[in-house]
């Protein structure tokens, strides 16, 4: 017992002192901290103690099976027309959710069903079921249509990459400890801690930022546009700016270049109109295509669109070399900025729609940081006068473990830049409980052993030693129930459970280490031949 090396005591008071340190950032206010030269680590209020944005965004399970039949028929003709012997087909049909085509050469259809078979996907998972059912009618009509695990896998696959994208379009605005969880099959949960404008969020994830560039089909007539009847191979795509006074325009079907290949994007203002404006670089294989496509149609108007809508449609005057473009419009700062974001970040695989919002306001986080807070210092207090009163000296040192452990536990926090919630105060405070749980262990099995008739020092050695296995015992189970909580639960669920896990660790630290080394110094120290508790 007596038996506390140097270096054991120094590695505990180094690593309380450091924890220390790590909390106090956390426990003034950031005004203060803002003006020391450095950012110090401190914690992450979450949206209920800081205020902020909530979003619940769906995503239309329709468009991500439109999207995938218009996928696989621009597959379908490369691909019959890539490989040799060139297969002729006529026009493919998309009507009915499937997609369908007729052979130019009857005699070909069993080289055409081989080479969609390799394109169509394999087994779904460990299901077996292919993607896309395959069948061939009146020896000549091919027709495909999507299997419902193949729907499901691409929802699936959707939902994930604009996870990912809402992700980094968050983090572009440089917000600390955003939550962005998916919730089922097609919904998205966005928690932005600190940011009152809702709306500014809800147009930067609302915009899929489908970038791409199109040729303008100039033998489009004007009846042609007014009925929205393109020529074959051409679409009709809405064009409000349009100098012409006609909101709609007639462009090739196929892109001569997408987003896809954009390596930055960045808002500027125009050199000749001071006009805000994005810039754009493409990477090496898009600027070689780009360039490529503008020297073969030199004199030529080529539409820019992003989200099916033509934002312009300048004439190619000169080749566009170097990999750098500019996209202009009817841009404010803002809207520029917001789209350079989007294009940075990549387009969504689907639009997001807003089904749900909330706004938090600050003050109501202050109110609930307050209630916290008070609590907090409420049951430190009362904790404190009961050990004192029940316990004395020991009581002082399990005082000063409940005192240590709540720096402890701010400090961890801070240092893994964690986010405070409200069931995370809850936590916080659980956990003095817990601190005192184990003291109280160890100064009751201390009493038991002094009835027995045992020394102070024979007392204190088992006191500790068979309470420590209790304790172990103890905090084992409830982390078990902390990690599941982590493991499983998400937002304010998972902010509980973090606390939780750490004032665990914590509260075991003090009670089993830092009490005992105090201890252990006192009875070195004074040799008493008696002890009250």
């Amino acid at each position: 017992m007596l038996d506390f090396p140097r270096w054991k005591v120094v590695s505990i008071w180094l690593t309380i002192i450091a924890l220390v340190a790590l909390a106090i950032p956390s426990l003034i206010p950031q005004r203060i901290t803002d003006s020391w030269g450095f950012n110090p680590p401190r914690i992450n209020l979450g949206l209920d103690l800081a205020g902020g944005s909530y979003l619940l965004l769906e995503a239309d399970v329709k468009e991500v099976a439109a999207n995938r039949i218009e996928a696989m028929r621009e597959q379908v003709q490369t691909e019959m027309r890539r490989q040799k012997p060139r297969i002729e087909i006529g026009d493919i049909s998309t009507r009915g959710g499937r997609l369908s085509f007729l052979l130019r050469d009857p005699s070909q259809v069993d080289a055409a069903r081989e080479r969609l078979l390799a394109i169509t996907g394999g087994g779904v998972g460990l299901t077996g079921q292919r993607e896309w059912d395959l069948q061939v009618v009146d020896t000549s009509r091919i027709v495909l249509t999507p299997t419902q695990a193949g729907l499901t896998q691409a929802v699936d696959t959707a939902m994930g990459d604009a996870t990912e994208v809402v992700r980094r379009r968050i983090d572009e605005l440089g917000t600390r400890e955003p939550t962005i969880v998916r919730q089922g099959s097609n919904r998205i949960v966005v928690q932005v801690p600190g940011l009152q404008n809702p709306q500014a969020l809800k147009d930067l994830l609302g915009k899929t930022a489908k970038l791409e560039f199109k040729l303008v089909d100039e033998s489009a007539s004007p009846q042609q546009l007014a009925s929205g009847q393109a020529p074959a191979g051409s679409q009709i795509l809405p064009y409000p700016t349009n100098p012409a006074g006609i909101p709609v325009i007639a462009v090739k079907r196929s892109a001569i270049l997408t987003g896809d290949q954009l390596t930055d994007a960045r808002q500027e203002f125009s050199q000749q109109t001071n006009e805000p404006q994005v810039a754009i670089t493409f990477d090496s294989q898009g600027g070689r295509k780009f360039a490529r496509v503008t020297t073969e149609n030199v004199n030529k108007p080529f539409a820019i669109i992003l989200d099916n809508q033509v934002i312009s449609a300048p004439n190619i005057n000169e080749p566009i070399i170097g990999g750098r473009a500019q996209i202009s419009g009817s841009f404010t700062t803002e809207s520029a900025n917001a789209l350079a974001i989007a294009l940075r970040s990549g387009k969504l695989p689907v639009t997001l729609k807003v089904v749900e919002e909330s706004t938090v306001g600050p003050d109501l986080g202050a109110e609930s940081i307050r209630a916290g807070t008070l609590a907090s210092a409420v049951a430190v207090a009362l904790v404190v006068a009961f050990m004192l009163v029940t316990y004395g000296r020991f009581g002082v040192y399990s005082n000063l473990a409940v005192i240590i452990n709540v720096f402890v536990i701010v400090g961890v926090l801070a240092l893994i830049g964690g986010t405070l919630t409200l069931p995370g105060i809850a936590g916080f405070v659980l956990t003095i409980g817990t601190a005192v749980d184990n003291n109280v262990l160890i100064n009751e099995r201390i009493r038991e052993e002094r009835r027995r008739g045992r020394s102070v020092i024979q007392s204190v050695e088992l006191g500790y030693t068979e309470a420590s296995r209790t304790i172990f015992e103890a905090n084992i189970t409830h982390a078990i129930s902390g990690i599941i909580m982590f493991l499983l639960g998400s937002g304010p669920v998972k902010g509980f459970a973090v606390v939780l896990l750490i004032g665990i660790a914590s509260s075991v630290f003090t009670a089993v280490l830092f009490t005992r080394m105090l201890t252990a110094q006192w009875l070195r120290r004074n040799k008493p031949k008696t002890i009250t508790i």
